[in-house]
């Protein structure tokens, strides 16, 4: 009976992941990432476009009791702001930045008590087109 070198003995045990394993785990990843990183980042666009939808919402709501409130439409955002319709402008979710936002002005009053016109719409500055094939700046 041949004894066996303590120190090769362990090597035997101490074998490692073949090159074929190693690969193969690999693709695994690959194909897990190739069908997540889509779904992430569609996900991600629809959270921003949910959050300019409500943006716009609050900020014309604002304009519109603005308007009942001071019987005359805002001449800038800002105003809104100064008023305290707004505590901050809402920072666009595709620019990052709040001073993006496109007023619209309206000539045609909104009440009969009204005196001035203004503002009456806003719309976003964000370049490209939303998931339902719209442009941003027409919301």
């Amino acid at each position: 009976m041949v004894a066996m070198h303590p120190i090769r003995a362990t090597r035997r045990s101490e074998q490692g992941f073949t090159l074929l394993e190693l690969m193969i785990v690999m693709v695994v990843i690959g194909l897990l990432a190739a069908i997540a990183i889509p779904s992430y980042t569609n996900n991600i666009r629809n959270a921003r476009e949910a959050v300019l939808k409500e943006d716009l919402h609050t900020m014309r709501t604002a304009i519109d009791s603005y308007t009942v409130d001071k019987q005359k439409a805002p001449q800038s955002l800002d105003d809104l702001v100064q008023a305290g319709y707004l505590k901050t402008m809402p920072v666009d979710p595709f620019t990052h930045r709040s001073d993006t936002w496109v007023p619209v002005e309206g000539s045609d009053m909104s009440t009969t008590d009204q005196t001035d016109s203004g503002i009456d719409d806003v719309h976003s500055g964000a370049p490209g087109a939303g998931s339902d094939g719209t442009s941003y700046s027409t919301w």
